[in-house]
């Protein structure tokens, strides 16, 4: 069973802490503008992102095992995703307001784990937990475009699911090409030249300190009361960040999980939506202001909420 390094996992949680403040107050000031914020967005999903993901998935060394550990992770990233769909569809049936409905199921299902998840994961697998989310996060793609434009379908007919928009996005395709450069590392002479693999290591650095700016900033244009008075959002909350993740170790414990998966599913699970939310919500026109939200509060408390889960995901590998 892995050992927790709760200082480490602290650390970088009161660090994420504190960049979404900076980018808090960055956006009372109005240094991250609205126009700001959606170019530095368009900047992470469309080159730190795929950098990120290329990155964590060559810099492992390539054996068997490691690729029969990839694919196992893609396997378990689609089976909770669909898990975690049909448990959101459900939980939130009772909103009348359509738009609330559909962003609070989409966020519900997708988490912040390449922007937030990534380095969390490596405090606490070391590089195996970055090469396992970046293959999860191939998982995470394939069921965003797809049921996750389903949703954002609902009730509008301008909205449509092609089979370009599930092959070819900003996510499956640097999976794509970091699996093969992967593969290609088990041929005897391969090598990746140091300056390519520096430069996506300084791309991929990107991601985290500017998506949590982002968070921040989008928690500006919120007030006080609309952060932390709406009934729906808590209960979003409490969906996302507490019940699922714990009802995901639960499950796997009565099927007889290792602990080493049932502490990664923990960290998966927890984390707070995804910044894709409020992305698509801008670009589709439905309910900017709600999503941010989601996205802001859910990543506010989950600095909470997640030290928390894992520290059950624990107790609950040990019944």
């Amino acid at each position: 069973m892995i050992q927790l390094n709760y200082t480490s996992l602290l650390n970088m949680i009161a660090t994420l802490f504190l960049m979404l403040i900076v980018g808090y107050i960055a956006g009372k000031m109005g240094i991250i503008t609205e126009t700001a914020s959606k170019n530095l967005s368009a900047l992470i999903i469309k080159i730190g992102q795929p950098a990120m993901i290329i990155y964590n998935l060559v810099k492992m060394s390539y054996s068997a095992e490691n690729l029969g550990l990839g694919f196992l992770t893609l396997a378990f990233s689609l089976g909770v995703h669909i898990f975690l769909a049909a448990v959101s569809y459900f939980a939130f049936l009772r909103f009348r307001d359509i738009d609330a409905r559909k962003l609070s199921e989409f966020s519900a299902i997708f988490g912040n784990v390449g922007f937030i998840g990534i380095p969390i994961l490596e405090s606490v697998f070391g590089d195996k937990g970055g090469f396992m989310g970046s293959f999860f996060n191939v998982g995470f793609q394939l069921v965003l475009w797809t049921w996750g434009i389903i949703i954002l379908a609902r009730k509008r007919k301008d909205i449509k699911i092609t089979p370009k928009k599930v092959i070819v996005n900003f996510g499956t395709v640097p999976s794509a090409i970091g699996i093969v450069l992967f593969l290609l590392k088990g041929i005897d002479g391969f090598f990746i030249p140091t300056p390519l693999m520096q430069g996506l290591s300084f791309l991929a650095a990107l991601c985290t300190p500017i998506s949590m700016l982002i968070i921040g900033a989008l928690l500006a244009k919120r007030t006080v009361k609309q952060i932390l008075g709406s009934g729906k959002i808590y209960y979003l909350c409490f969906v996302k960040l507490i019940a699922t993740p714990l009802l995901v170790c639960a499950l796997m414990r009565l099927l007889g999980c290792s602990s080493d998966w049932i502490i990664f599913a923990a960290v998966v699970v927890s984390m707070p939506s995804a910044t894709t939310v409020s992305m698509l919500a801008e670009l589709y026109d439905i309910s900017p202001g709600y999503s941010a939200q989601a996205v802001g509060t859910t990543s506010l408390f989950s600095i909470l909420t997640m030290p928390c889960v894992i520290w059950l995901a624990q107790k609950i590998i040990e019944l």
